[in-house]
Formats: structure tokens, C-alpha cells, sequence
């Protein structure tokens, strides 16, 4: 079997409020980029990445790519990945293997996760997504902590969730550790909480709101200052376990931040740990030094969902709940429309490969929403409400 071409399309879906973070606010949509590797024999292999437009980046891989073997996953990450580092990134690759083990299971019959050594569960549990948020369903804007514990509850009710995650770096640190109290007081000792300002705060900040919420007992306090040093910092005075999406963030910074104890729990990304199988290693090195791991959420539609799905369903350790902002779209572009939480859980796709096929109507709707409201990188990190605002790292 043999590559013969690939296809990109830049798809956009609306999203029910303006999620603001650290960095910014999300506009009020999603982008994402799919992928198509079609082959000789006709199967056709699915891929998602985000980061905005990335059709000319895959594109220029092509060349690379056509000719290739799916079932040839290390020469394809040789000459995608490692040869080639300046002009492409594991963001961009972990697209491709997603598509290569879409065609591999399709033309074995076999799930993907069966390609990974086969689910020990048929579901997979996630998360109340919790942003301070801008144009709410039904009119306003998130102000005071009560508006989040408020959503917390409604998602709890709505989506049957048992954990949640709050976005913070956004308001005064206090307010933000107020959602964490106020959850607890209204959802009981069993609900999991956790807190991400994303590496913003400073370190003395980051220890006098981590001692403050020990009396919550979060499952984990993630990204609370900058970089390695500064979670190490944290980590050693803080009776919380500290997670990261960011440090470490690659294969790279992965020894330094074991060396460093600079964090207790990895929060895996297919993009960040180059692909389904690249998560599979990252968890192997995890399991040898005692740290746990969690699945990270990148805005992702249903095709990368369901490679989240089948991933996680393989790693016996990953036993929290994963981040999902998937409950904030209105839409998807997978046959069938958005995947179904079942309290608090979405199963794992049961079909061939990835399980999803694409809806050629939504692919319409959405790639002309996307040419209509353009790439958010302009914007991401713009606060309408707050011209001048710009991200500060230290502060707080």
C-alpha cells in the first residue's frame, strides 16, 4: 500500500461563549486543519491538528509524504519529523500518523487502540472545562467565582462530570482559588478539582494560593509558575501534586524536569508527544519514574477525539478524568454530530481505525465559516474589552 495523495482543509465551528485565558480570549470559534492521506488501494486516513491555519505547512510536506507505506510509521517520522525540524514540528506530524492509523485500521478491520496494544476501557471520563468566559449562553459575562461554580454545577447536572478544571491567570488569583472553594462546598469530597493559571503566576503567588488550596485537596495544581524551575520551586513547597502540558512539553525536556522534580503528573497531547504511539513512549518513561499521566485537551473536533479516545483507552495508569473543551462547540464535522457524554464519559469509537467519518456538509459549512471569519492568530491573543491588555508572566 502506498500514499498517493493528500488533502487539507481549514474548518472553523463556533463556539457557545469567548473563553478567556492567560494569553487572550478564543474569538467565539475553533479552527482546525483536516487531513486526508488517501491511498493506492482507496482507503483514506483522517488527521486534525490546531494552531490556527495549517493547510501550508502540511502541504509542504506532500512531496515527503506521497510514495510512503502507512503501515511505515518510523520512515514516516523520519522524514516528516526528524529530518526536517525547522520546517515541521510534532504538532504537524502527530496529523499524519493520526491518518496513517486510520488507514492501518481500516485496512486491517481493527480499531486503532488495537494497534496500540488494545483498550482496557470502553469509555473514557472527562472534565468540566471551566474558562471565565464573555458572551454566555442567554447574555453576560463571567465577573465573581459564583458565575463558574455556577457552570460547574450545570455541567455536572447536564454532562454527568465528576471533576473540573479551572482556567486561571485570568483574574486576581483569590477569586480564581474561590471557584475551587466554592465547588467543593457545593459538589462534595468526590468531585475532582484542579487549577491551571498556565505558568502566568509568580512563584510566591503560585505557593500562597497552592497552601491555600490544600484545604480543597485538588487532584493537581497545573503549570502554577514558569517553566521547570519555577514548578520545581512550587513543588517543593506545596502539598499538592503538580501537573504540566507545558514543562515538559517534548521528549526534550523530559529528563531535565525528572532531574529537576519538577512535576508529579504529565498531562499528555498527541500533538506535543508526537502522535498516538509517541504518547504511548511518553507514558512508558512515566511509568518507569513513578509520575502519573492525564490527557490534554487542544480544542480538538471529533477526528482527534476519537485518536484521544482510542489513546487513552490503552493506558491503564491514566486513571483521572481528561480535559475536553468539547462541551463548548456547537458542533461537529463527524457523521452522526458531536459525540454523546454519557455520565460524564464519551465512548470509545468502535469501527475501524479512528471509528469517525467526516460529514461532507458540515466540511462545507464550516470550511466557509472559516473564510469568513479568517485565522484567530491575529486575535488570540486580543482582549476586545481590554485593548491595551497584553500577557504577563510573574504576575499576580
Amino acid at each position: 500500500m502506498k500514499i498517493v495523495d493528500l488533502r487539507v482543509r481549514t474548518v472553523a465551528i463556533p463556539t457557545d461563549a469567548k473563553l478567556r485565558h492567560s494569553s487572550g480570549v478564543h474569538p467565539g470559534y475553533f479552527i482546525r486543519t483536516i487531513l486526508e492521506l488517501i491511498t493506492d488501494e482507496g482507503l483514506i486516513g483522517l488527521g486534525e491538528v490546531g494552531g490556527g491555519d495549517q493547510r501550508g505547512a502540511l502541504l509542504k510536506l506532500k512531496p515527503r509524504i506521497v510514495g510512503l507505506d502507512p503501515f511505515h510509521l518510523e520512515v514516516v517520522k523520519l522524514k516528516v519529523l526528524r529530518s526536517i525540524y525547522y520546517l515541521s514540528n510534532a504538532r504537524i506530524y502527530a496529523a499524519i500518523e493520526m491518518a496513517c492509523l486510520d488507514i492501518q485500521g481500516k485496512a486491517v478491520g481493527r480499531p486503532l487502540s488495537d494497534l496500540l496494544g488494545g483498550s482496557v476501557r470502553s469509555e473514557i471520563p472527562f472534565i468540566a472545562y471551566l474558562f471565565w468566559r464573555y458572551d454566555r449562553p442567554g447574555g453576560g459575562d463571567d465577573t465573581r467565582a459564583e458565575d463558574l461554580a455556577d457552570e460547574c454545577e450545570a455541567l455536572h447536572e447536564r454532562l454527568g462530570v465528576h471533576a473540573m478544571k479551572m482556567k486561571a491567570g485570568v483574574e486576581r488569583p483569590e477569586e480564581e482559588a474561590r471557584v475551587l472553594e466554592l465547588c467543593r462546598d457545593r459538589l462534595g469530597d468526590g468531585f475532582g478539582l484542579r487549577i491551571d493559571p498556565n505558568g502566568v503566576w509568580s512563584v510566591p503567588t503560585a505557593v500562597r494560593i497552592g497552601r491555600r488550596l490544600e484545604a480543597v485537596a485538588p487532584e493537581y495544581f497545573e503549570d502554577p509558575a514558569w517553566g521547570l524551575v519555577g514548578n520545581a520551586a512550587v513543588r517543593e513547597q506545596v502539598r499538592i501534586p503538580i501537573a504540566t502540558n507545558m514543562y515538559p512539553a517534548k521528549f526534550d525536556d523530559l529528563g531535565p524536569a525528572i532531574r529537576l522534580g519538577a512535576v508529579d503528573v504529565v498531562l499528555t497531547d498527541l500533538h506535543y508527544w508526537e502522535g498516538p504511539r509517541g504518547v504511548k513512549d511518553l507514558t512508558a518513561v512515566c511509568r518507569t519514574f513513578g509520575l502519573g499521566v492525564a490527557m490534554h485537551s487542544g480544542t480538538e473536533f471529533g477526528i482527534e477525539l476519537a485518536a484521544m479516545l482510542h489513546t487513552a483507552s490503552t493506558i491503564p495508569e491514566m486513571i483521572t478524568a481528561g480535559d475536553a473543551h468539547y462541551h463548548y462547540l456547537t458542533d461537529d464535522i463527524i457523521a452522526g454530530g458531536p459525540m454523546r457524554y454519557r455520565n460524564g464519559a464519551i465512548a470509545v469509537p468502535r469501527g475501524p481505525g479512528l471509528g469517525v467519518e467526516l460529514d461532507p456538509e458540515k466540511m462545507d459549512k464550516y470550511e466557509q465559516y472559516f473564510e469568513e471569519h479568517g485565522d484567530y492568530y491575529a486575535r488570540f491573543h486580543v482582549d476586545d474589552r481590554n485593548p491595551d491588555w497584553v500577557p504577563t508572566v510573574g504576575g499576580f
